[in-house]
């Protein structure tokens, strides 16, 4: 079969007046073919345009009797996988394999946007947030206590073998004598030694724990928490903990717990701390110095005595915690404890 361009090369040969014989060499055809071309009428079809090449109709796949249910599915439920969705097609009547499954899945899932994140600042001495993130050594699983300071980014953080009320405390009163004062309010991520329920979502307020209360108006700081599944608008503390784990922990040998503690404030001072921040692109201490120390809150006179939750020993040998010496813990029954909860409650309310 002869396409289209060799009609119009014809065309041309004929224009230029060449005799049959020479227009047969060059189109590589007998002369018979020239004649008959030109008796036939082929030159005068259209041959401003190439015929469009004609194309086999494309055979059905074994999958497209089964796409709309794809779709209604992963509307429904877009993370659904495309194994499961294989085994449903499957029940259904599919005879095909999970290859065709999965490329269709993949082109049809729904991509939902990406919440955009909101960097927010806040002014010197206003804000701290609060978290903590676990670590493995060899001599056992640790948590690290963070509080960073929101304006400087002043890094403050220790490890402790557990999370409790008594860590959380004992570690913010450390992080306050570390700062050399009290920021106005602090974020925590939903910690259960500080909020006990949160029904914000309904309408209602946020449930703090009594005695954090009590801890928070002693040392003279708000208290504020994240939205549930919101934690991303705590990421002036989100954002140490990845860099906590890569440039202090990873790499590094630590002898046990004095040696890792020994070893955090050595590298708090010297790197955390001094070093260029990426996002104020200054120096942590050399901006809190500048600007954010003379902002914060004054410390409180004595560390807070609880009645509830029981002092706790050092978390390491040979350290010890903001404080004047101990004094023995009044026991009472559960249901006092009940009672003064209660009362705290109130207190806070007003």
């Amino acid at each position: 079969m002869y396409g289209w361009d060799k009609f119009v090369l014809l065309k041309h040969l004929l224009d230029q007046r060449l005799s049959k014989a020479a227009i047969a060499r060059q189109l590589g055809v007998s002369r018979r073919l020239v004649y008959y071309w030109i008796a036939s009428g082929q030159l005068e079809r259209d041959l401003s345009a190439p015929t469009p090449a004609r194309t086999a109709a494309p055979r059905p796949a074994k999958l497209d009797p089964f796409k709309p249910l794809i779709t209604t599915r992963l509307e429904s439920y877009p993370a659904l996988s495309a194994v499961r969705l294989f085994a449903e097609l499957r029940a259904a009547g599919y005879t095909g394999g999970i290859t065709q499954v999965r490329d269709y899945v993949a082109t049809v899932r729904p991509r939902p946007e990406p919440e955009p994140v909101v960097r927010f600042e806040t002014p010197p001495g206003h804000q701290a947030q609060v978290d903590f993130a676990t670590f493995q050594f060899p001599w056992g699983r640790r948590y690290a206590l963070l509080v960073v300071l929101g304006y400087s980014r002043l890094l403050w953080l220790r490890f402790y073998p557990r999370q409790t009320m008594r860590v959380v405390m004992d570690g913010l009163e450390e992080a306050f004598a570390y700062f050399g004062g009290v920021p106005a309010e602090l974020l925590f991520d939903q910690m259960k030694a500080v909020v006990l329920a949160d029904h914000r979502a309904e309408g209602a307020r946020l449930l703090e724990n009594p005695e954090f209360l009590r801890f928070a108006h002693h040392w003279g700081f708000r208290i504020r928490a994240c939205q549930p599944y919101r934690a991303q608008t705590k990421g002036k503390v989100e954002r140490p903990v990845r860099y906590v784990r890569e440039n202090f922990v990873y790499g590094r040998e630590f002898l046990g717990d004095a040696d890792l503690d020994a070893q955090r404030l050595t590298w708090l001072d010297h790197v955390a701390n001094a070093r260029v921040h990426g996002t104020t692109r200054e120096i942590p201490r050399v901006r809190f110095e500048a600007e954010e120390r003379l902002a914060l809150r004054p410390l409180a006179p004595h560390p807070y005595r609880s009645l509830i939750v029981p002092e706790a020993p050092a978390p390491v040998a040979g350290l010890r915690r903001l404080a004047l010496a101990s004094v023995a813990v009044e026991r009472r029954a559960l249901a006092a404890y009940a009672a003064l909860s209660e009362a705290v409650s109130a207190e806070g309310g007003r």
